[in-house]
């Protein structure tokens, strides 16, 4: 895998993904949370705003050789904020994620192998920082949809069990 375009073609899919997603249910089913303790679409999409300037930041240390501090993802700015406007979210977010695409413009194969020193994790690698962003990305995406599918899956009656790895009655 080609690191550097692979995770910036990722990057760049994202918020027009969540627009595709989001405006193909109701409002409702975005912010249901799928079990408790799990985040919502809605919840997972502030979370994706909350740590965009992390990664880029993230990079930048990296860059510099400098240490960067850890991130609690459960003490965002954003996440569990009321939300009036989906789309109005999805474009802050997009605006965030072109900064960060322009931060990864700088970067060439070469940089890759230097490094920083996370807080908690230790030294990594700018290699090891771009699959974590890129993977991060997907994961998230995987999150929300999981969380939309969950009125569905209450649905499909015997086929349910096709469902077992997303079904969120079956996580608890």
């Amino acid at each position: 895998m080609e690191t550097i375009g692979a995770v910036r073609a990722i990057l760049a899919v994202g918020p027009e993904r969540w627009r595709t997603l989001t405006g193909a249910v109701d409002r409702e089913v975005l912010e249901r949370v799928p079990a408790p303790g799990e985040w919502s679409a809605v919840n997972v999409l502030q979370h994706l705003i909350d740590v965009e300037p992390v990664f880029a930041e993230r990079a930048g240390a990296i860059m510099a050789g400098q240490p960067f501090p850890a991130f609690d993802q459960d003490r965002g700015a954003e996440l569990g904020k009321p939300v009036d406007d989906i789309s109005a979210l999805i474009d802050r977010w997009a605006a965030l994620r072109a900064r960060s695409l322009e931060v990864l413009a700088g970067v060439g194969p070469d940089d890759l192998g230097r490094t920083g020193v996370h807080a908690e994790l230790g030294e990594v690698t700018l290699a090891n920082l771009l699959c974590e962003w890129g993977g991060h990305d997907l994961m998230h995406m995987v999150q929300a949809e999981q969380a939309i599918m969950q009125p569905f899956i209450a649905g499909v009656g015997p086929w349910r069990g096709y469902f077992t790895a997303h079904d969120a009655e079956i996580r608890r």
